[in-house]
C-alpha cells in the first residue's frame, strides 16, 4: 500500500485530502506543521508528500528544502498564492509540482497519481558511463552534475530537463516533448513550467548556461 504524507496546519483541508487518499488505496499520516513533517521524514519513509506552502511554524518550503537533503521523495506543494515567483521558489527547493488553493480534490489525486507513475518509472540509466560534453560533466550513476568541475546541487526535475537535453544533442525539443519526457503526458500544468526549470537550470549552470539555446517560438536545444 502506497503512504501519503499530508502536512497542512488546516485540519478540514487534511481531512478532505485524506479521504480522497484513503478511497484511492493510501495508507495516510498527516502532520500540522513543517517541523513535524520534516521530523517524521527522517523516521519513516513515504511515496508522496502533500505540503501546504504557508505553515505558522515551519513553512512548506523551508520543510522541503530540509527534507531534500536527505530524501527524493517526491513533494506536491499546495499554495494559496500562484504568482511566478512562488513556483519559481518551489521548484528551486525541490518541489515536482504545484497546486494553487482552492482546489479539486478529484484533480490533486490525479496529480498525485501522475507524480507516482513518473517516479516509479525513473530507474537507473542504463548506460553508466559519464557523459562530457566541453565543460559539462554528467555522472548519470550517481546523478551528479559537474559545470567547470564544480559540482552542482540540482533539484531532481533540473537533472531530469538537463538529461533530456543532452541525451538529444543538437535537437530541437518543443515544450511539450520537455513537459512529456519529464513530467509525463498527462501531467495537468502548462509549458511555462518548463520555461521555469530552464530558468532555474540556467542559473546553476554558470558558464555552461550558454549550452542551453532558446529556439524562439519552438523549444530549446542543447548544443555546446
Amino acid at each position: 500500500m502506497p503512504k501519503i504524507l499530508i502536512v497542512d496546519d488546516e485540519p478540514d483541508i487534511a481531512a478532505l485530502i485524506s479521504r480522497y487518499a484513503q478511497r484511492e488505496g493510501f495508507e495516510v499520516s498527516s502532520v500540522g506543521d513543517g517541523s513535524d513533517a520534516v521530523d517524521l521524514c527522517s523516521k519513516e519513509t513515504f511515496d508522496i508528500i502533500i505540503m501546504d506552502a504557508m505553515m505558522p511554524d515551519m513553512d512548506g518550503f523551508t520543510a522541503c528544502r530540509k527534507i531534500r537533503e536527505t530524501s527524493d521523495t517526491p513533494v506536491l506543494m499546495l499554495s494559496a498564492r500562484g504568482t511566478e515567483y512562488d513556483k519559481l521558489f518551489g521548484f528551486e527547493v525541490g518541489v515536482d509540482d504545484y497546486v494553487t488553493k482552492p482546489f479539486s480534490p478529484k484533480e490533486l489525486m490525479a496529480r498525485i497519481k501522475v507524480i507516482m507513475r513518473r517516479s516509479k518509472a525513473s530507474s537507473p540509466a542504463k548506460n553508466n558511463d559519464r557523459i562530457v560534453i566541453s565543460q559539462l560533466e554528467i555522472d548519470p550513476l550517481g546523478h551528479n552534475v559537474y559545470a567547470c568541475g564544480e559540482k552542482l546541487e540540482l533539484t531532481a526535475k533540473e537533472y531530469s530537463v538537463l538529461l533530456y537535453l543532452v541525451k538529444n544533442k543538437g535537437i530541437v525539443l518543443s515544450r511539450d516533448q520537455i513537459l512529456n519526457e519529464v513530467w509525463g503526458y498527462d501531467y495537468f500544468g502548462d509549458d511555462r513550467t518548463v520555461d521555469w526549470q530552464i530558468k532555474l537550470l540556467r542559473s546553476k549552470l554558470g558558464e555552461c548556461r550558454s549550452y542551453i539555446h532558446t529556439i524562439r517560438g519552438v523549444g530549446y536545444k542543447f548544443e555546446a
